[in-house]
């Protein structure tokens, strides 16, 4: 007989078009191999030591099943066909190592799709929550338009600090804040940023600095718009809470950078809801009181954020930690209520850095979500990156580099019992400080130097037309008549022969003002003035005035040179509440009536 007459018997038929569809024959042949050899073997005849061989064309088999004489026919010996050694004789074992070998590579074939597939789809699911995450920060613009503070300059190794405002907002929008806020009454109005704290970094990041202003502090507010109410508010001088709701967090920024020269690089606003979220994820914060207090609502003060300690150490968080940043009766005012908010902020640098937070990226990244979740941010944060970033710049600052305080401030003459203003001495010294980097514990030691000034030269003396202002006049006291005059006389003999005099405008500090698009120029030709009549650079500004302007304050109502100032009356740190980071040891103390 020749060939089976039935084709294929024993093997599975091939499917037409399978690669098309998708399937992988190689992995179908396998079996099929093994079924055409089983096929084969019941069509063949027996080799010498039994095995197979299938029959060829021209081969006949007598009735006893022995191959014939004839071309092909197999013939005894070493090396025959089915004999020991050849090939068919030992096919039936590596066709069974092939096929092992095949079904081990199909296993890990599947087993790399598979994970591959698992990888994609997490990376994807990781990938689509990211961008989740980046499409719910609640954002805003950085300014309201009033800003004009410029950066400050690079050190020698190209580095800025980083300036960033902190703002708390008692809004009552929202069930929950008025939940945890009270007020209810007050839910729809205007907001109010009743927490405002600067945190300044340095340049070379060993060092930050704190500060806040109380809440009713009178300044002076630069023209806001408000870009999502589409109004436009003009300047004005109010308390410095209400800026909040004249424009956004981008008009209490432009507040600030009016009020010190310094340039904020970002905003980040949070509401009640907000500081309860936050306080949880970062675990909360340890702070003291020196005695047993409750901060509840009496007939003369209505208000109450109702925290109740006893006497000693505490840990707070959640609503309990809103209780304490909002505590301000039974701290004696808002300058007790800003000292007990620094505490706090020390107390949570502290702990995250003793838990190494700042190396547990997990840790990092939850509390960067919930950042998400419960702030508003100016527009540049615009990525949980960003605020990942953000809060790593305080990983490697000593604790003991880290110092905190409220600005230095008098009572407001229009309101002495309510308000306060800037103790301008002492403050400008204070803003100073922050714009040129320096550290407020004054260890500057191997700080990098700030880059050389490439600016203009000044113009030359005679050829600056100056404008001098009396304002002596301030805090009830007549202005010293002819000041203007006297100082135009000073100036002239230096040579500034067009100097002459202006309107009256009473200020506390004297002060040279030089127009904030006159841009660099500007600023040399004023300084050229302040060096001529021994003013500090600290006292040179720039402003909205049409030219340059020499303001007369009331620290120099005498003399053709300004007066060395004693340097106890401008130090900023000296008299003030000053918190540094690593004083685990402060405690609050409670006014008598909130004592139980």
């Amino acid at each position: 007989m020749g060939k089976n007459s039935v084709r294929g018997e024993g093997t599975p038929g091939r499917v037409e078009h399978a690669g098309e569809l998708g399937w992988d024959e190689s992995l179908y042949g396998d079996d099929a191999s093994e079924a055409s050899g089983t096929a084969a073997g019941s069509s063949g005849h027996s080799g010498s030591d039994g095995a197979t061989e299938p029959a060829r064309s021209g081969e006949s088999k007598d009735d006893s099943g022995a191959s014939k004489d004839g071309p092909g026919a197999s013939k005894d010996g070493p090396g025959e066909r089915g004999g020991p050694g050849s090939a068919a004789g030992t096919g039936h074992r590596r066709g069974g190592r092939r096929k092992r070998g095949k079904r081990k590579h199909r296993i890990l074939r599947w087993t790399a799709i598979t994970l591959a597939v698992l990888i994609l789809g997490t990376a994807t699911a990781g990938y689509l929550y990211y961008q989740h995450l980046n499409n719910s920060i609640r954002k805003g613009d950085r300014s309201a338009g009033g800003s004009d503070a410029k950066k400050t300059a690079p050190n020698a190794q190209g580095q800025t600090p980083l300036n960033i405002l902190l703002i708390g907002s008692d809004s009552r929008n929202s069930d929950e804040n008025v939940k945890l806020g009270g007020a209810k009454n007050d839910r729809g109005g205007d907001p109010h940023a009743d927490v405002q704290m600067l945190l300044h970094v340095s340049a070379d990041r060993k060092s930050a600095s704190v500060v806040s202003i109380p809440r009713d502090t009178r300044v002076d507010m630069p023209p806001c718009k408000d870009t999502e109410k589409k109004k436009d508010y003009p300047a004005t001088n109010a308390i410095i809470n209400e800026a909040l709701g004249r424009g956004g967090a981008g008009c209490v920024l432009d507040t600030w950078e009016k009020l010190t020269g310094i340039y904020i690089d970002h905003w980040m606003l949070v509401d009640f809801a907000g500081v309860v979220a936050i306080s949880d994820a970062v675990g909360g914060a340890d702070v003291c009181v020196k005695q047993n207090i409750d901060d509840h609502p009496t007939k003369l003060q209505p208000g109450g954020s109702h925290l109740h300690l006893t006497a000693g150490n505490h840990t707070v968080k959640g609503e309990q930690a809103l209780q304490w940043l909002r505590t301000r009766h039974a701290f004696g005012s808002d300058i007790g209520r800003s000292q007990a908010q620094h505490m706090y902020m020390n107390s949570v640098i502290r702990n995250l850095k003793d838990q190494n937070a700042f190396t547990d990226t997990g840790r990092l990244l939850n509390i960067a979500e919930t950042a998400v979740n419960t702030l508003k941010v100016s527009s540049e944060l615009d990525t949980v990156k960003k605020l990942f970033d953000l809060g790593m710049e305080l990983k490697n600052i000593p604790m003991d580099r880290i110092n905190m305080l409220t600005m230095p401030r008098l009572p407001d003459p229009k309101d002495p019992d309510a308000h306060v203003v800037p103790d301008k001495a002492k403050a400008d010294a204070l803003w100073a400080l922050l714009r040129d980097d320096k550290p407020l514990d004054g260890k500057d030691d191997g700080k990098p130097a700030a880059a050389p000034s490439k600016g203009p030269a000044a113009a030359a003396p005679d050829s600056l037309a100056v404008s001098v202002v009396n304002g002596t006049g301030t805090n009830g006291r007549v202005a010293a008549k002819g000041r203007a005059t006297e100082v135009v006389s000073a100036l002239k003999a230096k040579g500034f022969k067009k100097a002459d005099t202006g309107s009256s405008n009473p200020a506390s500090t004297s002060e040279v003002d030089y127009p904030q698009a006159s841009g660099a120029q500007g600023k040399a030709d004023a300084e050229s003035i302040a060096t001529a009549l021994g003013l500090p650079t600290s006292a040179v500004k720039a402003s909205d005035v049409k030219g340059l302007t020499l303001v007369v304050g009331a620290d120099w109502r005498s003399g053709d040179s300004y007066p060395k100032q004693d340097p106890k009356a401008s130090d900023p740190l000296k008299d003030t509440e000053t918190v540094n980071g690593a004083d685990k040891g402060s405690c609050m103390d409670v006014y008598a009536p909130y004592r139980f």
